[in-house]
């Protein structure tokens, strides 16, 4: 059924990426429905607009690209990504002598960097075409929340004039303006204090130039390291290069909040001093006039949290008007494209006139499960990121957890499909209690760690795309598979994390023998680590330790 005349039956407030990516999700779904989009800044923007989020991952990128059919805008328009790539720099001019980790060639599943300005031009125009009344340029006065079935309202300011726009559904995707958050009281803090401050500069950086090794230059095929995500870290923080299809590089740093005071890098000026300290080579290459910086922001306590994101009242909230974890691995795409997956399951079942309230419970539960697990691999675990013994190990256990069940779960379009998660609700709760263990021990192991105050010379490099499970976890994302061998494979995945997990709790108590499991032990219970072990000896930076052949059993 449609909205009666004068009524729509979404309005979307906020045409940024959030909200533009749900009007042309719902659209596709159902081309009969009336979406209203309000924006607050007029289109179109500039490229290289003033957002975070550049950088996608395997969920977000497979819903800009699939979902959303968008996938020859990417490859024509953006700049495919190659891999996460982190290099153990702290206070270091010889990058190219310092720990790499990356992939040395494309991995099957892509990703891309994203030009906000120009994908969020191209989803306002592709909206527009596809029937959506995009308003931007305009200022919500009011709103007014229906309890019942009477539409919700907006009071829409533009050009002087205000109109009222009334719509069934009503949808936040205003950003951290927050609007149905601070309406509603509906703000939640976490534990997580982080800041950032990040600006673009004209030109590409490119680390190959940071070398005239020309066996370094080539460890990758091609030698495009400056596609990559690249990560400068040290203790505490770590620094972003992100290429842009519109000739700029994004240049952020993110940081723990005690650790590195937001004060110290509050303007482009000290920012550049601390990179001098901290990254001189990147500050040495920003300083050679060929990158003029063109703006710059900071921001304190990025990371935040939300009580209710979705209603039986036929109200949501989606983006970072929301949630909000940290740009570490670069998830900012993937809970948009799982809120806005969500939100149009309610939308095509209250259509259909079935009551919504159990759903939206229950999806919200789910969200914010992800939401929080999420935000389990940051807080308290910044101290680490200096260590380039332990780092790439806690890398590489992150991404088996994000490419084990919810990658391959949205991939398979079973996000939303109650039958399949409930059988696999005994392999989500190992999943979640094996990282729930981990992420401490990962802490204590590094706190145990004698790290050097500047990063070790031990030119190593972490080439995740010879690891062949590794591999085979990303390449496997996108197989079609029925309900029973999803469950199968899923299932499987939990037991790689497994093997995993002992694997690396062997290693750490060959280090630190005392050093407390926080409970892994009882649940990777006896196994042993095998003649072929899934991470090689150069992974785990002492070569005069040989680890035991079994895990300790679990301490008190």
């Amino acid at each position: 059924m449609s909205a009666p005349p004068g009524r729509v039956d979404v309005a979307i407030v906020g045409g940024g990426l959030a909200g533009l990516s749900l009007a042309v999700q719902l659209r596709r779904q159902d081309p009969g429905l009336g979406i209203t989009v309000i924006e607050r800044q007029a289109h179109p923007v500039p490229e290289g607009a003033f957002k975070v989020g550049e950088s996608t991952v395997e969920i977000g990128a497979h819903y800009f690209a699939h979902v959303l059919g968008l996938r020859e805008h990417l490859d024509s328009e953006q700049i495919r990504k190659f891999g996460f790539r982190f290099f153990f720099s702290e206070g270091r001019q010889a990058v190219d002598r310092c720990t790499e980790v990356g992939v040395s060639a494309l991995l099957p599943t892509p990703s891309w960097q994203i030009d906000r300005g120009r994908f969020e031009n191209f989803l306002g125009e592709h909206a527009r075409a596809l029937g959506v009344d995009f308003i931007d340029g305009a200022v919500v006065r009011g709103i007014d929340l229906s309890g019942d079935d009477a539409p919700h309202v907006v009071q829409v300011e533009r050009d002087g004039e205000t109109r009222a726009v009334q719509a069934r559904w009503l949808v936040d995707a205003s950003g951290r303006a927050g609007l149905l958050k601070r309406k509603l009281g509906l703000a939640e803090a976490n534990a997580h204090d982080a800041n950032a401050a990040w600006w673009r500069v004209e030109g590409h950086i490119d680390p190959n130039d940071w070398s005239t090794d020309a066996a370094w230059q080539n460890r990758c095929s091609p030698p495009d390291r400056w596609r990559s995500t690249n990560h400068l870290c040290g203790p505490g923080y770590w620094v972003w290069t992100i290429p842009l299809s519109s000739g700029a590089h994004s240049i952020g740093i993110v940081c723990d909040g005690t650790m590195h005071p937001i004060a110290s890098m509050n303007t482009h000026a000290k920012a550049m001093d601390w990179l001098r300290e901290h990254q001189p080579r990147l500050a040495a290459t920003l300083e050679t006039g060929d990158h003029p910086p063109q703006d710059f922001r900071f921001l304190r306590g990025f990371s935040y949290g939300c009580t209710q994101l979705f209603s039986e009242h036929r109200w949501a909230i989606t983006g970072e008007a929301g949630v909000f974890a940290d740009p570490f691995y670069s998830p900012g795409s993937d809970f948009i494209a799982m809120a806005n997956g969500y939100i149009c399951e309610l939308l095509a079942r209250d259509r259909a006139g079935e009551s919504i309230g159990a759903h939206a419970a229950l999806y919200q539960q789910l969200f914010l499960s992800f939401y929080e697990n999420t935000l389990s691999l940051y807080t308290g675990q910044y101290a680490l990121f200096g260590d380039a013994r332990l780092m790439p190990l806690k890398v590489i256990w992150d991404y088996t957890f994000y490419w084990s069940l919810l990658a391959p779960l949205y991939f398979a379009e079973r996000l939303a499909c109650l039958p399949v998660l409930s059988r696999l609700r005994d392999a989500f709760a190992r999943a979640e209690a094996l990282n729930a263990g981990m992420q401490p021990m990962l802490r204590e192991w590094g706190r145990r760690n004698d790290a050097p105050a500047t990063a070790p010379l031990d030119g190593r490099n972490l080439d995740q795309y010879r690891l062949g499970w590794f591999h085979e976890l990303n390449r496997t994302l996108s197989e079609p598979l029925d309900d029973d061998a999803l469950v199968a494979k899923l299932k499987a995945n939990v037991a790689l994390m497994e093997e995993l997990a002992a694997e690396l709790l062997a290693r750490a108590r060959g280090v630190h023998a005392d050093l407390d499991d926080h409970g892994l032990g009882a649940l990777v219970g006896g196994r042993s680590i095998g003649p072929d072990p899934l991470l090689g000896p150069e992974w785990y930076g002492f070569d005069d330790v040989q680890a035991p052949a079994a895990p300790a059993e679990a301490s008190a």
